[in-house]
């Protein structure tokens, strides 16, 4: 076997030495290195020998395959490179032209208003509360002062999974699965996604919504259109107008609805806000103390305010979008915009 080893070093180094080409080498590699290779049957055959000589001749083995894998290594290194010398010699590059830059994403716009929104908030003292997207009946819709088979929950039509389970209407369920785990004083907002059963150019079966609740001991519609009227004024100007009208929801009484003066025409009257100078952006109101009394809040003794909005609404407004489509077709084109 030392014979043959010593054979086959030689041949193996002196057809490495003749090779010229990267393909010839790899052939080489293999014919002596692959599983059916001359060396790894060699090797496979150090079973038959003495115990005693196994050592020695493994050793040798081992040698030859190192020396072998080194001559290899070195002339694959050598024929690689002429072979970039010489493409370098027949093709012409032009050192000038600039590199394909990666394209690299932007946050979406529904994001960035979340972000935003959720920065003011912050400096106002709200803490973020999050739910489950998939909600019982008794926290979308009863506790909230919707008693089964009442109009109200016609405005909120939903799609059910099975018996009492659905898709979330609003993100009103988190303010009382927050009130349930905690007492009074409670600051908080809650994004999240929503679901109706409603499609068309200003409305989407899922979509996002950010809803804020604040309780304490003496809370007033003083305080709720304050802290609305910062949070306007940071959102789209310290210049634009606001006003609240009177409106109904089932879980707020007094309620009202916000407006903005129109960002597009100023309070002028335009197209966009129907020439009424106004523009709607979200749902306020005091808590009605019936919602109090299914978390087990003393109404006599607190009082708060609850708002809810539609971010996709808001991005259409900051950002002058005029189909709510466009939010969820991931046209490239448009998302670069922002």
């Amino acid at each position: 076997m030392r014979e043959q080893l010593e054979q086959l070093k030689n041949s193996s180094l002196q057809a490495v030495a003749a090779a010229t080409s990267v393909e010839a080498l790899q052939e080489i590699r293999i014919n002596l290195l692959g599983r059916k290779g001359e060396l790894t049957a060699l090797m496979k055959g150090l079973g038959s020998l003495d115990a005693a000589e196994r050592p020695a001749v493994g050793q040798l083995v081992n040698a030859v395959r190192d020396e072998i894998e080194a001559a290899l290594g070195s002339a694959l290194e050598k024929a690689q490179e002429s072979v970039i010398t010489a493409r370098l010699q027949t093709e012409r590059i032009d050192t000038s032209l600039p590199g394909r830059r990666a394209r690299k994403g932007t946050k979406h716009p529904v994001s960035l208003v979340i972000e935003e929104i959720c920065s003011i908030f912050a400096g106002l003292g709200f803490a973020v509360a999050e739910g489950p997207e998939i909600e019982h009946d008794w926290y979308n819709f009863e506790a909230l002062n919707f008693p089964p088979e009442h109009p109200a929950r016609d405005m909120q039509d939903t799609f059910f999974v099975e018996n009492n389970l659905l898709l979330r209407t609003h993100t009103s369920p988190v303010q009382i699965r927050t009130m349930l785990k905690q007492k009074p004083p409670v600051r908080i907002i809650a994004p999240g996604t929503v679901y109706r059963c409603d499609s068309d150019a200003t409305h989407s079966p899922m979509f996002h919504q950010i809803e804020g609740l604040m309780v304490d001991s003496s809370v007033t519609f003083g305080d709720l259109k304050g802290i609305l009227t910062v949070f306007t004024n940071q959102l789209f100007g310290q210049k634009t107008g606001v006003r609240l009208r009177p409106s109904y929801f089932p879980f707020t009484e007094p309620s009202a609805e916000v407006d903005i003066a129109c960002v597009i025409c100023g309070g002028k009257g335009c197209r966009v806000c129907k020439n009424s100078g106004w523009l709607e952006i979200l749902g306020a109101g005091m808590v009605d103390p019936e919602v109090y009394r299914h978390v087990q809040y003393d109404a006599e003794n607190i009082s708060g305010f609850a708002f809810g909005m539609g971010i996709e609404r808001i991005a259409m407004l900051k950002y002058g979008i005029s189909d709510m489509r466009l939010l969820f077709e991931n046209d490239v084109r448009f998302l670069q915009q922002f």
